[in-house]
């Protein structure tokens, strides 16, 4: 493959990620979601938990007597722990676990930043970290007003990443 061809995949997929994105921080990170996969913003409240899950799954909350599972995207992520405060919500989103159909699953997030407009110009191509690191959660990396935005691919992060040794299984 030429450098070319690289260059013309690369603008490819960055207009095909292009978008509106809801953007929340976890920690001193920013990340952002596909809008469209966005159901709402409740705020964070009594979860009750389930036994036997791994710890990044939080318990249900009964969303409207819809049964929602959430999930701790700090754990799932790998990030250390942190209090909740008042600006602690869930988001709730659709996704597609493995093999199922799809659902909403709330994500407990630090606090909701914005819904930023990312243009495919402002889109690269997350970095191959080798063998020890893998990236494959991530859409890509945006500059939304001088800052970095990691674009989560929320599907891959629900089904812990899409080849061995992606996101930490807690």
């Amino acid at each position: 493959m030429t450098a070319s061809t690289d260059a013309g995949s690369a603008v490819a997929t960055a207009r095909q990620v292009a978008g509106k994105y809801l953007t929340f921080a976890l920690g001193e990170e920013s990340y952002g979601i596909q809008v469209l996969k966005v159901r709402e913003i409740i705020r964070f409240g009594e979860i009750t938990a389930v036994p036997q899950m791994p710890a990044y799954i939080k318990g249900v909350i009964n969303l409207r007597g819809k049964i929602v599972p959430v999930i701790d995207l700090r754990t799932r992520l790998g990030l250390p722990p942190a209090d909740h405060t008042e600006r602690t919500c869930i988001v709730v989103a659709e996704v597609k676990p493995a093999e199922a159909a799809k659902t909403l699953m709330g994500l407990i997030v630090d606090d909701v930043e914005e819904v930023a407009n990312v243009a495919g110009a402002d889109i690269e191509e997350a970095p191959d970290f080798g063998a020890v690191a893998q990236s494959d959660h991530l859409l890509g990396l945006a500059k939304v007003k001088g800052a970095v935005k990691l674009l989560l691919d929320i599907d891959c992060v629900v089904n812990g990443g899409a080849r061995p040794g992606g996101l930490q299984a807690a």
